[in-house]
């Protein structure tokens, strides 16, 4: 199972990563551990908005990649209504891969 997720930080930027690991990697971001992302590392992470569950990497790097395509107000949106991905990616990725968990 891959996570691809959404991260808050506390200058209200959007981090968009995966993992296997969603507890851990928090605990990465969260507490700039040495394996934390350079990014989180300098915005200081404050609270996982999202995340989405696949079956592999591919498919998780592939909505990682699509997310962070998106404009800033689009992430926004996506955070608040789950339903919007169809609308935001439906052309882009296989919906029916992704399942939401938070």
């Amino acid at each position: 199972m891959y996570f691809t997720y959404m991260l808050r930080c506390k200058d209200n930027s959007i981090y968009t990563g995966i993992t296997t690991n969603v507890e851990r990697r928090m605990q990465e971001h969260f507490s700039k551990d040495e394996k934390c992302a350079k990014y989180t590392y300098r915005h200081e992470a404050e609270k996982l908005e999202s995340v989405w569950e696949s079956q592999d990497r591919k498919l998780a790097s592939k909505l990682e990649y699509h997310i962070k395509k998106l404009k800033k107000q689009e992430k926004e949106n996506l955070i608040k209504d789950e339903n919007l991905i169809n609308e935001l990616l439906a052309e882009k990725i296989e919906i029916d891969k992704y399942k939401r968990i938070l």
